[in-house]
Formats: C-alpha cells, structure tokens, sequence
C-alpha cells in the first residue's frame, strides 16, 4: 500500500505519516517499506488519471511516495500509536490475511480444476478409443453380415433352380425291373 492511502485510512497527513517513518526507519527495512521512484510515482499519477490508483492531482513534491508491504503496515502500528491507528493496523491485517486466503483458495480450486480438466482429457481419449473400436468391430459385422446375405442369396437362387425331379416310381412288378435297369446303367456309367 502507498503512504497517501495509509494516511488516509489512519486519519492524519500524508506528510505525518512520512515524518514518523522516517524519525522510525530503522524498523522498516526494504523488505517491509521501499520509496518509489520518481518514473514510478509519475506512472501511477497518469494511471490515476484513468483508474483509481493515485489521484491525478497527487502532489508528489521532493519526496515520492513510500510503498509498504504487509509487514511494513503492521510496524506502522508501533510508530503510529493512535488508537485509530491500531484498529486501522488490526482491519488492515485481517484484510491481509483474507486476501491470503482467498489466494490460497484460489489455488486450491485451480489444482482442481486442473485435475478435473486432466480427467476430462482421459475421459475424452479413452472414448475416442472406444469409438474407434467399435467402428473396427462395426466394419468387421458388416463383412461378416455381407457374407451372410451373400450365402442366404446363393442358397435362394439355389432353391429357385428346379432340380431334375426323378420319374416317380411306377408301382407293380415292370417298375421293379425298370427301376433294376435304370440302376445297372447308371452304375456302368460310373464305372467307365
């Protein structure tokens, strides 16, 4: 957070902020408090002018604006000693700590979606899978449907021929021999 929003949220000057930082700065090392940059400071000046980041009527003046980090803010609680100062300081680490959460939540549902999608991908592949499968076993029962009406047709044009139908078989003693005749021939014309 900037200088000027932490003023405000504590209720006293900007430049008030910044005096007792600056009489405290042993107890802000970089890594709780750093200055911007003049490049910096004019950059979010002309971002202010179009969103809400610092007032485009900001007067930077000599000094530039301090940007505090979480533990920057909770050591402007022992130099700010107010009793608005603290309960700002306690709101402002309870937001932190939501924002932390709401982060750690958002990355608990992104692995979830992650896996999810990691499902859905061996879901979809093991279904492409399957469909190709069964449009190979499709191809092969239309063959084999295609030999069987192949077979059914021959054996119906099969039926369809009429045989030579044998004489029916005369009754009495002549037929006997007639039948006794025709068999003798048949068989010398086998053995030939």
């Amino acid at each position: 957070m900037l200088d000027f929003q932490l003023a405000q949220l504590y209720g006293v000057e900007t430049r008030v902020l910044k005096q007792a930082v600056n009489r405290n700065i042993e107890r802000f090392p970089e890594d709780f408090m750093f200055k911007l940059t003049k490049d910096e400071s004019n950059s979010l000046i002309y971002m202010g002018s179009s969103q809400i980041v610092t007032p485009s009527n900001y007067n930077i003046g000599s000094s530039t604006p301090y940007a505090f980090t979480e533990q920057g803010v909770a050591m402007l609680s022992s130099v700010l000693r107010s009793a608005t100062a603290v309960q700002v300081n306690v709101e402002i680490m309870r937001a932190f700590v939501a924002a932390r959460r709401l982060i750690l939540q958002n990355r608990e549902h992104e692995l979830a979606i992650n896996e999810l999608r990691m499902k859905m991908q061996m879901l979809e592949d093991a279904l492409e899978n399957n469909l190709g499968a069964v449009n190979d076993l499709s191809e092969e029962m239309r063959q084999e449907l295609d030999n069987i009406y192949d077979a059914i047709g021959a054996l119906s044009i099969r039926g369809q021929e009429s045989p030579q139908k044998d004489k029916p078989n005369p009754i009495g003693y002549a037929a006997t021999e007639a039948r006794y005749e025709e068999e003798r021939k048949k068989s010398e014309e086998t053995k030939k």
